[in-house]
């Protein structure tokens, strides 16, 4: 999931000083589980808004913010709502924020939250960076550990000098992500798998930015 927070709300109101009247969005996905874009914090937000003098003409939670398509369907039904407003806040990710750019190409889009990192929920609003979306995924060959985000120098074929006690030398709070996939690799009597050096990884794989069609092509029938 897309881990985000919310923005200082006083730098956020600079950012949309130069508006009066808004349409929220939010995402009852990754956002409503962050706690910066479900409906508490839709109705949060149109509290605080209204506190400062400005005119929230409605709120709207779709299913997947980041789905635009998807969205812009939802929001048919709030068609009058979005032509009041002058501008749309949206309170999801990047990925959200620039959906709505899509959506509304004639009004100006303000994100209420910055975007951190994919992530896991450990616990409730507790995350994890666990995934550094990197095109060329080795979790097969480590385990199910990910060196590339797990150790803060993405070392690739076990760990540096400055390991101690099984912890990193950037933080004694940080486990050595070298030991936690040697201990896993040997619970699962797989210490030889190491023996094989990982090839460097082609970064190219992670290049910016990146477009997939997932679709299959539809057989040309005759």
């Amino acid at each position: 999931m897309i881990i985000t927070k919310k923005k200082d709300f006083k730098e956020f109101l600079e950012s949309i000083r130069d508006y009066k009247s808004f349409f929220l969005i939010g995402c009852s996905e990754c956002a409503s589980l962050c706690g910066t874009g479900g409906e508490p914090e839709l109705a949060a937000m149109k509290e605080a808004l209204e506190a400062e003098g400005k005119k929230v003409t409605g709120t709207m939670l779709p299913k997947t913010g980041c789905q635009t398509l998807g969205t812009k369907i939802e929001l048919k039904k709030d068609k009058e709502a979005c032509a009041a407003a002058e501008a749309i806040i949206v309170m999801s990710c990047g990925a959200g924020t620039q959906s709505a750019v899509e959506i509304f190409p004639d009004k100006p889009v303000f994100p209420s939250n910055d975007t951190l990192f994919l992530g896991n929920m450990t616990r409730f609003q507790m995350f994890d960076e666990r995934c550094s979306l990197c095109g060329q995924c080795i979790l097969d060959k480590t385990g199910g550990i990910c060196p590339v985000t797990a150790c803060p120098k993405g070392l690739l074929n076990g760990p540096c000098g400055g390991t101690n006690e099984g912890k990193c030398e950037v933080s004694p709070d940080i486990e050595c992500a070298w030991v936690r996939i040697y201990n896993r690799m040997k619970k699962l009597n797989r210490l030889d798998d190491m023996k094989k050096p990982l090839r460097p990884k082609n970064w190219a794989a992670s290049r910016k930015p990146a477009t997939l069609i997932a679709r299959e092509k539809e057989e040309v029938k005759k």
